[in-house]
């Protein structure tokens, strides 16, 4: 049974350099400038899961079955603990990544597709699913330009795409752009141009959540 939500639950996707973190900051600084009751999530964050997946990530040891099932083992953490209960109380919910992530993320690495979605097909739709389209090259260099090392994982070296970390990093988050790019129309993905101006980036965001924020909310609480 699916319970009302008071709130709305706003989301940010994109692979890893998009500047889609840097722009769910900013929307989460000015929205409680405003007045809005906010509460922000990000993928991969839960405590009681995330010194399991550290020790598995060190020790080498995650399959990508496994990996899923301990990223949808956060979410869900995350989801019952703060996301559902906030938005049922009213609030703004900002997530710096959803569902989607895994989406992308786990096809890539060879699961199931519907196996995945099954997996999340208790969570809400988002009321705004942003993603920050940026082409490869870019985010490569945004990440690489300041990191000496890559982790294992991040590379996508589990994949066995490249012996070259970087490499085997830019070939992984091409074919998640791929994945994203085929969920665009199907998820309704409002799309913003990850390399324009971050001040343009973000008047285009603001316009697009205050269009969404319904009257009484805003009355409530502003």
């Amino acid at each position: 049974m699916r319970y009302p939500v008071k709130g709305k639950l706003i989301i940010v996707e994109g692979v890893d350099g998009s500047g889609k973190s840097t722009q769910i900051h900013l929307l989460e600084k000015w929205l409680r400038y405003i007045g809005m009751p906010v509460f922000f999530t990000e993928w991969n964050s839960s405590e009681t899961v995330k010194e399991i997946t550290s020790k598995g990530k060190k020790k080498g040891l995650l399959t990508p079955i496994t990996f899923s099932l301990l990223h949808a083992t956060d979410f869900t953490d995350r989801y019952e603990r703060h996301i559902l209960p906030l938005l049922r109380a009213g609030y703004i919910v900002l997530a710096d990544r959803y569902v989607y992530t895994a989406f992308a993320r786990d096809v890539v690495r060879g699961c199931n597709p519907y196996w995945v979605r099954h997996l999340y097909d208790f969570a809400v739709k988002p009321d705004l699913a942003f993603y920050f389209k940026v082409p490869v090259d870019v985010a490569f260099e945004r990440i690489t330009k300041n990191r000496p090392k890559l982790k294992y994982y991040e590379a996508g070296m589990d994949l066995n795409l490249s012996n070259d970390p970087y490499e085997s990093y830019r070939i992984f988050q091409g074919r998640i752009v791929e994945q994203y790019e085929s969920m665009i129309k199907p998820e309704k993905f409002v799309v913003i141009d990850g390399t324009a101006d971050i001040e343009q980036q973000q008047e285009m965001v603001r316009q697009k959540v205050l269009a969404m924020i319904p009257a009484k909310l805003k009355e409530a609480w502003v």
